[in-house]
Parts: structure tokens; C-alpha cells; sequence
């Protein structure tokens, strides 16, 4: 992979590949989507572990910078807009109604509306927007410094990617190699 320098939301630039670091690029859905917001506090819990382990985050959505910030300023690593979807298209990464329609997905939904919901009813949180769809489907990539796709996980539904045990054992499995 060539390398790029993309702007976050929050006005920063991040470089993929990082020339020191693994990068863990994810994608995830739209502006405010509750599966998506679970799972990153998951990340955000253990993100100490995560960067002690050589691992950047960054994590790419479907809706605009101005869309994104009130929903990710408070988090510790890179989020990209890419509301055209260029990114998604160069990684191959696809949209589906199964993203809603498979069970496995159902638990997740329910868990993370209900999660936003108070904070949405109380002005404490905006809407979620889905600008660019409510069917994308996430993938986990973990690229090496010297741009290889070392890893990657293509979700079968709104709430299959890595767990951070998952992410951390890619990683250690790569270390080990070396």
C-alpha cells in the first residue's frame, strides 16, 4: 500500500501506513451509529493496551468531518470522513442489507440504541446521521509499516469485527513472527 495522509474530523492529518507503528484502519458506518459507538468505546476502554502494543487506530465512517465531530471528539485516535466513499471502494469494502437484516446484528442494534438513546432525548447528543446509507458493512485491516496487509476481517453484518482480543492477538502473532 502506498502511503497517505488523510484529515481527521478533528482537523489533524494521519499517515497510513504509519512507517513505525501497525495501523489498525477500520471502517465502520455513519455519523452516530449506535453499533459503531459500542463497539469504539470498546476500543477507547483498552486503547492504553492497544498503543502499548505498537498499534495505531484509525477508523474511517462514511459521513463528513462536520458530521462526525460531535460524535467522535472525545476519542483518543485518528477518525476519518469519507462521505464520497473513496476509501471504501479502494479497500473493497461493501454495503448490504444483511449489515441490519442478520440476527447476529440484532443484540448490538438494541444494545446501542438503547445506550444513545438518554444522551439523544436529553440534547446531550445529536442524531445519528446516516449519510451514505445504513447498510455498510465494517472491516478491520491491520497494515504494516512498510504498507502490507498483514490482517484483515470483512464483516458479515453490522457488528462483526475484531474484538480488541482479536486485534491485540493479529498483532502479537506478528511479533512473534519477527
Amino acid at each position: 500500500m502506498k502511503a497517505r495522509e488523510w484529515q481527521t474530523a478533528t482537523g489533524g492529518t494521519v499517515r497510513v501506513p504509519d512507517p513505525e507503528r501497525l495501523v489498525h484502519l477500520q471502517f465502520r458506518r455513519f455519523a452516530g451509529c449506535p453499533v459503531c459507538n459500542l463497539h469504539l468505546r470498546s476500543i477507547v476502554l483498552r486503547h492504553d493496551e492497544i498503543t502499548a502494543r505498537g498499534i495505531t487506530e484509525v477508523v474511517v465512517f462514511h459521513s463528513s468531518a462536520e458530521d462526525l465531530r460531535p460524535h467522535v471528539a472525545d476519542l483518543p485516535f485518528a477518525v476519518v470522513g469519507d462521505p464520497e466513499k473513496a476509501l471504501y471502494r479502494d479497500f473493497g469494502v461493501e454495503s448490504a442489507p444483511r449489515a441490519l437484516l442478520d440476527p447476529r446484528a440484532w443484540g448490538a442494534i438494541a444494545r446501542g440504541v438503547a445506550r444513545d438513546l438518554g444522551p439523544v432525548l436529553r440534547g446531550r447528543r445529536p442524531l445519528p446521521r446516516p449519510t451514505g446509507g445504513r447498510l455498510g458493512l465494517p472491516a478491520d485491516f491491520l497494515i504494516a509499516p512498510d504498507g502490507r496487509i498483514v490482517a484483515e476481517k470483512r464483516g458479515q453484518h453490522a457488528d462483526d469485527q475484531w474484538t480488541v482480543d482479536e486485534l491485540l492477538a493479529h498483532a502479537q502473532a506478528l511479533t512473534s513472527k519477527n
